[in-house]
């Protein structure tokens, strides 16, 4: 779960551009429709982590009663699997059906690589919740079909929470800044664990500003950074990062926060909910204490903003099978399964109204909420390379943080995120 939610949200790397796939359509001479369908077989390519064995033979065994074909599941490891794709994908033989993360979708789409799934959506997606199903739309066509999601949380430590004499989660942002004001007062703990790049956290907070990285410029793309929305965001995560002893050149995995919150002297820290099961297995006494809250907003009815990691599933635009795989689409995304998805590893689904079958499991009932208030980062193909080592949004959260002003923090690396728009993909 761990390994499958972080690739599945970190963009590594350049995107590289898809060839040969440009004019060649799919034949479907050979996939005419359901009197030909049996006998045949379909190639269905998943991450590492990401089906569970039960959803897979569930969904293997459904697709082959409705169809009369065959479906082979062909795992693929996570390392070096956005040019594996791309590669795949220009070829006169790719996978049928494909896996792809859902930032990275754009970049697929737009070489042309991807067929277009408007009619799955009319056939099982009218109520896909919009903000998970934004990062499958390129020019406003239906490229992929959403299909899991997860998003950040606040993970807690009840026990240290009670020393606090505090007895209820917070609901809004302001009450969330008091408790830890609290706990710093009353305890001797660090009321939250936040190091100073935590980058896809302030992510969910421009969401949550409605503010947007990049801009529209002379028919091309540039920062957006200097935008008083960012700003504002900049200065609530400021503010969280005052009640943390955390360091303000850091990330989240330097080191990793959940084994620092796992020794139980923090109140709490912002992260993904398998983060949790790292915590235990650094010291199995923390899970007794555990516990989880929806990142609380600047008002009670609306949670805060959070960046949605997660996956889409795709079509090849040369598969020569592409109605039947869009056929295993419409019943892997049917209600049935995607809500088994759901349930069996606590993953945010694509409607709102199957997000029942996450009850039981604290860390996803917690994440729910945020799903749909939820965005990401700017879904066009240039911006994988912004987020390339050194990032230099990073760099401008440690400045901010260090005393800089947005603004000027902002003025010091906007000709170096120019610089990587501007890039050819």
């Amino acid at each position: 779960m761990k390994r499958k939610l972080a690739a599945a949200i970190v963009i590594a790397g350049m995107m590289v551009s898809v060839a040969a796939c440009g004019g060649s359509k799919s034949d479907d001479s050979k996939d005419a429709g359901p009197d030909s369908w049996k006998g045949q077989t379909l190639t269905v390519w998943t991450m590492d982590g990401s089906a569970p064995e039960q959803w897979t033979k569930d969904v293997q065994a459904a697709f082959e009663k409705k169809t009369g074909a065959k479906v082979k599941f062909e795992i693929q490891k996570w390392d070096g699997i956005q040019q594996k794709i791309t590669t795949a994908l220009s070829e006169d033989n790719p996978p049928d059906v494909l896996e792809v993360g859902n930032t990275q979708t754009p970049a697929y789409a737009s070489t042309g690589g991807l067929a277009d799934l408007s009619d799955v959506k009319k056939a099982v997606g009218a109520d896909w919740t919009a903000s998970v199903s934004q990062s499958s739309v390129f020019d406003g066509k239906q490229y992929a079909a959403p299909w899991y999601f997860a998003n950040r949380v606040v993970i807690y430590n009840k026990k240290i929470w009670s020393q606090a004499g505090i007895t209820s989660t917070p609901k809004t942002r302001d009450e969330f800044f008091k408790d830890l004001d609290t706990i710093g007062k009353k305890t001797d703990a660090e009321p939250i664990y936040l190091p100073g790049q935590n980058w896809y956290f302030l992510d969910g907070l421009i969401v949550g500003q409605g503010g947007d990285l990049v801009k529209k410029q002379g028919g091309k793309y540039v920062s957006n950074l200097a935008d008083p929305k960012v700003s504002a965001a900049m200065e609530i995560y400021k503010k969280y990062a005052s009640y943390s002893k955390a360091p303000k050149d850091k990330d989240e995995a330097t080191p990793q926060q959940a084994t620092v919150f796992a020794k139980g002297k923090t109140g709490a820290f912002i992260g993904m909910g398998w983060e949790a099961a790292t915590a235990i297995q650094a010291n199995k006494a923390i899970e007794k204490d555990l516990g989880y809250f929806t990142i609380p907003g600047a008002t009670a009815d609306k949670p805060e903003g959070v960046f949605l990691g997660g996956s889409n599933l795709a079509v090849a635009q040369n598969s020569k099978k592409q109605s039947l795989a869009k056929e295993f689409l419409k019943v892997a995304l049917s209600d049935q399964y995607e809500g088994e998805l759901a349930k069996l590893s606590g993953v945010i689904p694509n409607k709102e109204s199957l997000e029942s079958n996450l009850k039981g499991n604290g860390a996803a009932e917690a994440a729910a909420p945020g799903a749909a208030v939820g965005g990401t980062t700017p879904l066009i193909p240039e911006w994988a390379a912004v987020e390339n080592t050194p990032n230099p949004i990073k760099s401008y959260m440690t400045a901010v943080l260090n005393g800089k002003s947005p603004a000027a923090a902002a003025k010091d690396v906007e000709g170096q995120i120019n610089e990587r728009l501007a890039q050819q993909n």
